[in-house]
């Protein structure tokens, strides 16, 4: 395949997924993954795309959009993640929950369920779980972010520390291979790990273009959690690392 070629695909399979790794890439155009590391030197120096460690993502997507884009992106996806962490909660359990637009969702499939008691840092999540009157619904102090009602700094971080929940859901803002868990905040970075440290089960939802995807700020190993949620099955190489660290996979 002709080098025009072969970075027209790789466009298409970025414009596609978001972002897709070396090793991805090289199998799907069945070349070297040193012939795809030289693709994407010469696409990022054209401004085609972004060269992040083992791969590759469209311009901006290091940057996280709005809430409101958040929301609306993989939607059908987030719900049936959203679903399957349900399926996790029993009647009267206890939940902590980041803010995110997946948790938001998981927060919507939690309808059914009563007598909760939840801790989150959310003012949307917080809203959802409270207004049937059936949970009990804390909401974090501190500073709060317009853009999606998140509620973070030390004062969010020392709030969480009285409570002590059976299960803790994480969004998260990519899956690194090497990096494991990422986010494009410190301060949410910073919220995940304490919020790790207070549950007995920790559950992160991430949709399928959250793999190979790298963000700003490390939050944690994999080893760190007992489940990842997602809509669709990652790559073998993804599937041994999460095995390899005792995480438990879920496919919606």
């Amino acid at each position: 395949m002709h080098a025009s070629a072969r970075q027209a695909q790789i466009l298409r399979v970025l414009s596609r997924e978001g972002t897709c790794s070396v090793m991805e890439l090289a199998s799907q155009l069945r070349v070297s993954d040193e012939t795809i590391r030289r693709d994407i030197k010469a696409m990022a120096a054209r401004g085609l795309l972004e060269r992040v460690h083992g791969g590759a993502i469209l311009p901006d997507l290091l940057r996280e959009p709005d809430f409101q884009k958040r929301l609306v992106r993989n939607a059908e996806a987030k719900q049936r993640i959203a679903q399957r962490v349900a399926r996790e909660v029993r009647t009267g359990d206890s939940l902590l929950l980041d803010t995110g637009s997946t948790t938001l969702y998981v927060a919507r499939a939690l309808a059914e369920h009563s007598d909760l008691m939840v801790v989150t840092n959310g003012a949307d999540i917080a809203r959802t779980l409270a207004q049937s009157g059936r949970n009990k619904v804390y909401l974090a102090g501190g500073e709060i972010r317009g853009d999606d009602g998140a509620v973070l700094g030390a004062a969010a971080v020392d709030f969480i520390q009285s409570f002590r929940v059976r299960i803790a859901v994480l969004s998260i803002g990519a899956v690194h291979p090497e990096d494991g868990l990422m986010d494009f905040h410190l301060a949410e970075a910073e919220f995940s790990q304490a919020a790790i440290g207070r549950a007995n089960r920790v559950i992160v939802v991430a949709d399928h273009s959250k793999f190979g995807a790298q963000a700003s700020v490390r939050v944690a190993d994999f080893s760190a959690v007992h489940a990842l949620v997602t809509d669709r099955r990652p790559s073998d190489a993804f599937v041994a690392r999460l095995a390899e660290a005792g995480v438990e996979l879920l496919v919606a």
